[in-house]
């Protein structure tokens, strides 16, 4: 079964950086697709970021030009590296894998929290 586990998140001020991790439990990874959303209290789950077909980042509007999605096939590692951040970034962040196998598969997901 797949796993997919989230870590890096955590409180930081209005400004600062976070780079969020999110390790796959299997070398197929490298055929996945995957891509990180995020769940603020009394929201719905939104897209953060996503790679493409063509392998390029889609990322929402209000994070473009602040975060970065990025893989590492062999350590079957996404991250997304969060910069200038908001409060209004401040909710469970959560990775996607979109499986050839085993469907989609979340991660627990992890609190980032924005704010002075």
């Amino acid at each position: 079964q797949v796993q997919v586990v989230e870590s890096g998140g955590g409180l930081v001020q209005p400004g600062e950086s976070l780079r969020l991790s999110c390790v796959v439990s299997t070398s197929m990874f490298v055929f996945y697709t995957m891509g990180w959303y995020r769940q603020a209290p009394g929201k719905q789950r939104e897209l953060v970021a996503a790679f493409t077909t063509g392998g390029g980042g889609n990322y929402a509007e209000s994070v473009k030009g602040r975060f970065t999605i990025s893989r590492d096939n062999a350590k079957n590692t996404v991250y997304l590296q969060m910069n200038s951040l908001r409060p209004e970034d401040t909710a469970v962040y959560y990775c996607n894998a979109e499986t050839t196998d085993s469907g989609s598969v979340w991660g627990q997901g992890t609190q980032v929290t924005v704010s002075s």
